[in-house]
């Protein structure tokens, strides 16, 4: 099944559990006018879908004026809803599925972890990008496995991105860059900081010199 939709190679933030929503997007408006490559609604708790409905009616109004992809985590009602992209955990939904009843070029994620063989099957059901991880020691997660860098290097199809997450801090980006990450993903070292404005600017700086003029 063939890919779709490339995401532009970067920072993709996430948002966390646990926040007073008010926060979380007025950080998302603050980092959206920064500069991401995507942002992905994550919401874990018991909140009705009446309430996600409102928080993701807000991001898309925010998204779409900054040009930037709005991605779900785990409701693919929802995402056809908001005619929005989704990202699906390998226990979340099946990724055929998602990709029939999404529009043709949404975008579409799945969570492969440590395990090269969920990403080649999520690749061959039509997943826009793979996310590997945790890669460092994550606060989200913390019984999480550690991935190894190799599974950066793996040769996708064109368009199908290799998503790096996991306890990522900006020193760390040079190396999964290098590793073959094409984009970022950050919760606590956004969400969590003290200015989550400066500290996309140290993700940026770190993305951007790695990957090189040529590349962007």
């Amino acid at each position: 099944m063939q890919a779709h939709c490339a995401l532009a190679k970067g920072i993709y933030a996430i948002t966390p559990d646990g926040r007073d929503f008010g926060y979380v997007l007025s950080v998302c408006e603050g980092l959206l006018a920064e500069g991401l490559s995507a942002l992905q609604y994550r919401n874990k708790s018991s909140q009705p879908v009446s309430v996600r409905r409102q928080h993701l009616r807000l991001l898309k109004d925010a998204c779409e004026q900054s040009g930037t992809p709005l991605i779900v985590n785990d409701d693919l009602a929802l995402a056809t809803e908001f005619d929005c992209g989704l990202h699906l955990g390998a226990q979340d939904g099946d990724i055929t599925a998602a990709r029939q009843r999404l529009r043709v070029n949404a975008v579409l994620g799945a969570s492969c972890y440590d395990q090269p063989s969920l990403a080649l099957r999520a690749v061959a059901d039509g997943a826009s990008y793979v996310a590997h991880g945790a890669f460092y020691r994550s606060r989200t997660k913390p019984s999480a496995a550690v991935a190894g860098m190799d599974l950066l290097a793996a040769k996708l199809p064109p368009g199908v991105a290799k998503v790096a997450i996991g306890g990522i801090q900006p020193c760390h980006v040079s190396t999964l860059v290098s590793a073959g990450a094409d984009l970022v993903a950050v919760i606590d070292g956004l969400f969590g900081a003290p200015d989550p404005v400066v500290a996309l600017r140290s993700y940026r700086t770190a993305f951007f010199s790695s990957i090189g003029p040529l590349s962007l």
